[in-house]
């Protein structure tokens, strides 16, 4: 059942060295099908394709940076976790890993609920018609706004994080004469083998209420203390970009802990608990994710043995994938300005993105794969690293990969498994224009999220 997690950068007291990349692939033209979106393919001629459209026909399209978004593939992921968990449970996709209206209607349409953390999030959420019963609302640090919206529009499950906020949140629902559902998030003590910046469930950190300190049992009191407020579960995350469902078990165990505790002090059974998100995906081909059935085996199988040795009833399960559905769906095309070679040390490829469409290269030392989309080579491989165009050293894609040594300007490379957060952690660093998202199914391509314009950029700048 264990298997290692893949470092979202350095891993947690164990940094990588410098110069840990594997040896050059045997095919530089192969493009692996663990990384890239399902129906990613080449053509007769050499040219990469996604959707039956190829690259460069998008590019002159889209134009690049652009982010490639496999409708078919998406919406396939989005059903296995659906089918794998069943009726029993529910599968929230986590909106932050990308949310768009487009995605919004697919998951409606696929039969998933959403999970969202922001008002903008929300708006998104409720524009593309999700209905907002199936909307769950998370954030360690929620205005008094987004609670009053969240309650008004009747999101279906809050997830409180603080005293302070279940007492602002009691106040919201009963001056609207509602009976808010929520969830309590607590933190497990489960220090999840990823990096420090997306590990969540050990207790020196932000988020949830303690379960060892005993402040996630106090929230529960208090909770069920408040006529306007329903508590209906617990919830758990203990991190991103995890292969490990060990972690899951432990979390598992301590949450079903607090489940008896709470039956023994209060007389109740809560019938939820939520084990969140952070299943991990394959950035580079030595990575190994598990597949969606394989997972709800082992959660529903970690929940019920654990609700069986406390005598309690089985809970309804949720799980939060967002990463999991969206992150292999996706790559980004860039096009190759500079190639610059340093004798002795590696070649730089400056590419016209960069941090501005993909931060987390700087953020986490992510690691990611890259390929020559536009045509094949025989060309011997080079060492390379993928920058892009922005004033910081920092500003590294792919910190080292190979690519064909005959690689020039105007060449199209592609970096697959950029669906989740990058996007969404895009900036306008340099004032660079973010990306569009273009969904691509069945031989044509439409636009869901547009390029950025200066005139976007301007009309922000009132002056």
């Amino acid at each position: 059942m264990s298997r290692s997690a893949h470092p979202a950068g350095p891993r947690h007291g164990d940094v990588l060295p410098e110069g840990h990349y594997q040896a050059p692939p045997a095919d530089l033209n192969a493009l692996d099908p663990k990384v890239w979106s399902r129906t990613v393919t080449r053509d007769a001629e050499g040219v990469a394709t996604v959707g039956g459209i190829d690259v460069k026909q998008l590019a002159a399209e889209f134009g690049t940076p652009a982010y490639l978004l496999d409708e078919e593939d998406f919406r396939s992921r989005a059903r296995a976790w659906r089918d794998a968990f069943g009726t029993d449970a529910d599968v929230y996709y986590a909106g932050k890993a990308f949310l768009s209206k487009a995605v919004v209607r697919w998951l409606h349409e696929e039969g998933l609920n959403l999970d969202v953390c922001s008002a903008g999030e929300l708006a998104v959420a409720l524009a593309a018609g999700m209905p907002p019963a199936r909307i769950a609302l998370h954030g360690n640090n929620k205005s008094v706004d987004e609670l009053e919206h969240a309650v008004k529009t009747g999101v279906g499950h809050i997830v409180v994080d603080s005293y302070e906020e279940i007492e602002r949140l009691a106040a919201i629902a009963a001056r609207q004469g509602v009976r808010q559902q929520v969830l309590i998030r607590i933190t497990v003590g489960v220090e999840a083998h990823t990096h420090e910046f997306i590990a969540t469930a050990h207790e020196d950190q932000k988020f949830g209420l303690s379960l060892t300190g005993g402040a996630a049992a106090e929230a529960v009191r208090r909770v069920l203390g408040h006529d306007s407020l329903e508590l209906r579960g617990i919830h758990s995350h203990i991190g991103s970009q995890i292969f490990d469902t060990a972690g899951f078990e432990v979390a598992a165990r301590r949450v079903v802990g607090l489940l008896a505790q709470i039956r023994d002090e209060h007389g109740v059974e809560l019938p939820e608990i939520d084990l969140g998100g952070g299943l991990g995906i394959a950035y580079t081909s030595e990575d190994d994710p598990r597949e969606p059935a394989e997972i709800a085996a082992a959660l529903a199988d970690i929940v019920r043995r654990e609700c069986a040795a406390a005598n309690l009833n089985a809970p309804r399960l949720c799980v939060e994938p967002g990463r999991a559905i969206v992150g292999p769906t996706a790559f980004t095309l860039y096009e190759v300005g500079t190639v610059k070679e340093l004798p002795g040390l590696r070649t730089y490829v400056s590419v016209d993105g960069g941090m501005s469409d993909n931060i987390r290269t700087a953020l986490y030392d992510a690691e990611y794969s890259v390929a020559l989309v536009s045509r094949t080579s025989d060309a011997e491989p080079m060492l390379v690293r993928v920058v892009g165009k922005h004033c910081e050293s920092g500003d590294i894609v792919v910190r080292d990969a190979f690519l064909p040594s005959d690689l020039a300007a105007g060449d199209l490379i592609a970096v697959p498994a950029t669906g989740a957060y990058c996007r969404s952690m895009a900036s306008n660093y340099n004032h660079a224009l973010r990306p569009p998202v273009v969904a691509v199914k069945g031989g044509a391509a439409r636009v869901i999220v547009r390029r950025e314009t200066e005139e976007d950029l301007l009309r922000l700048d009132i002056g």
